[in-house]
């Protein structure tokens, strides 16, 4: 990820940390590219891209798992809508999540690691923490 990154993906039902450094994809050219070409994703790392109810696998090197959340709320969570686990490269399109705003992509293992389920509440702010 890029360095000096200082967001934070939490998952605040469950009291976990799905990643300490969050790289944030906030450009259409940075969402459309994605984790696109990377041949690792350590953990802890992560990949937000906000705005996003969908997802693609094509040109990837890595597995992954991506969350999909909806809109934060007035304290900053977001409702966690879908889960998908160990998704495979090249594998093609992850279907819509009506309501989505916003996928985090994470390494493999951690939704079962941090026990992340629809219905949570996750956090991707600012790390005020370090």
């Amino acid at each position: 990820m890029t360095g000096g990154s200082s967001v934070a993906a939490r998952n605040v039902t469950r009291g976990t940390v799905l990643a300490d450094r969050v790289e944030v994809a906030a450009s259409l050219w940075a969402r459309f590219m994605g984790l696109m070409g990377r041949a690792r994703l350590p953990v802890g790392d992560a990949l937000w891209l906000p705005s996003s109810n969908g997802i693609h696998m094509f040109f990837m090197r890595i597995p992954i798992d991506a969350v999909f959340v909806g809109r934060a709320g007035a304290d900053g969570n977001r409702r966690v809508l879908s889960v998908h686990r160990g998704l495979r490269p090249w594998i093609g399109l992850v279907p819509l999540v009506r309501g989505a705003d916003g996928c985090l992509e994470l390494p493999v293992g951690t939704i079962d690691a941090t026990a992340t389920s629809v219905g949570d509440s996750v956090l991707i702010a600012e790390d005020h923490l370090r």
